[in-house]
């Protein structure tokens, strides 16, 4: 049987509706939220008795999804999120979008912060990093044609 598809990427945060409202800024869609809890869902993270605020952010073209978690029980554990890039572990998402210096403009106005700088890689990409909220690390690259 055959890979079908990447579903989506966790991301556990502490202020959802702001990270959503970041999220959507950037240009993914709320596809929905939900509170997750009972026995059938520890025995699925391995965590036990949890309660967990949930939403499901999706890109405009429908193929990749964010999972944005709030726990409230049990509590978060480990904080890595001021990791630099070259961190062991899951450590940053990237998107594509239209227009880099649009996008970081519009971005900072909801508290983002330009990592190092935006480079150019040779006549292929404009890529940075920022700072999202919560010092979440969001790679961004514009496609140059």
């Amino acid at each position: 049987m055959a890979l079908k598809r990447m579903d989506n990427v966790g991301i556990v945060v502490e202020d959802l509706g702001g990270t959503i409202d970041f999220f959507r800024e950037l240009g993914l869609e709320l596809e929905g939220r939900a509170t997750i809890e009972g026995e059938w869902a520890g025995r699925v993270t391995g965590l036990g008795d949890q309660h967990v605020e949930i939403a499901m952010m999706r890109t405009p073209d429908g193929h990749s999804r964010l999972e944005l978690s709030r726990f409230l029980t049990p509590p978060v554990v480990a904080d890595h999120r001021n990791a630099p890039v070259n961190a062991l572990g899951y450590l940053r998402v990237m998107f594509t979008v239209d227009d880099i210096d649009e996008t970081l403009e519009r971005l900072r106005r909801r508290s983002a912060q330009l990592v190092g700088e935006v480079v150019q890689y040779k006549n292929a990409y404009r890529l940075c990093y920022i700072r999202g909220p919560e010092g979440l690390l969001i790679g961004l690259a514009q496609e140059l044609s």
